[in-house]
């Protein structure tokens, strides 16, 4: 069995026996996409909610828009259904706690906006958000098999959640 590392910005797709694992989702979201009947699963570890705050950058996968149709085109590729497709999502955290004028900043509030874009995309592409561990304070770890469509999640100082 492989473990295949999705970094910051970064998505990739697995088969069983491989599993998927990204690290250090803060105000980001692990994005968990599966195929149960071929067993073809994503994950997107996206860090902005939209592609125009930066039209000059040209990785996908970092932004909510781009990287959730790319994941799907990619599962497509290797026999996925967009209709069969489920997912399951973690991360979106307010990592810094701010006083002062700035406080509810649109910069400070990135979390809970790119779990909204993360629904919002999946919502437009009729994929249903299965479980979430989202928002709070802290940052997570997810790890996702594609044999068995578990999300486990990890955080420093909590318990392991399995979705």
């Amino acid at each position: 069995m492989g473990m295949l590392v999705v970094g910051i910005s970064d998505l990739k797709i697995a088969l069983p026996p491989d599993n998927l694992i990204t690290y250090a989702l803060g105000s980001c979201v692990g994005i968990c996409l599966l195929d149960a009947s071929t067993h073809v699963g994503g994950l997107a570890h996206i860090m902005l909610p939209e592609s125009r705050v930066a039209p000059a950058d040209h990785n996908v996968a970092k932004f909510a828009d781009t990287a959730i149709p790319e994941l799907i085109k990619q599962m497509e590729k290797r026999g996925a259904n967009r209709g069969r497709m489920k997912a399951k999502i973690a991360g979106g955290a307010k990592m810094f706690s701010v006083t002062g004028t700035g406080g509810n900043s649109a910069m400070w509030q990135i979390g809970e906006r790119n779990v909204a874009s993360v629904k919002a995309m999946l919502q437009k592409f009729s994929i249903p958000v299965m479980a979430q561990d989202v928002h709070l304070d802290y940052g997570r770890t997810v790890q996702f098999n594609p044999a068995t469509g578990v999300m486990t999640v990890k955080a420093i100082n909590k318990p392991t959640k399995e979705m």
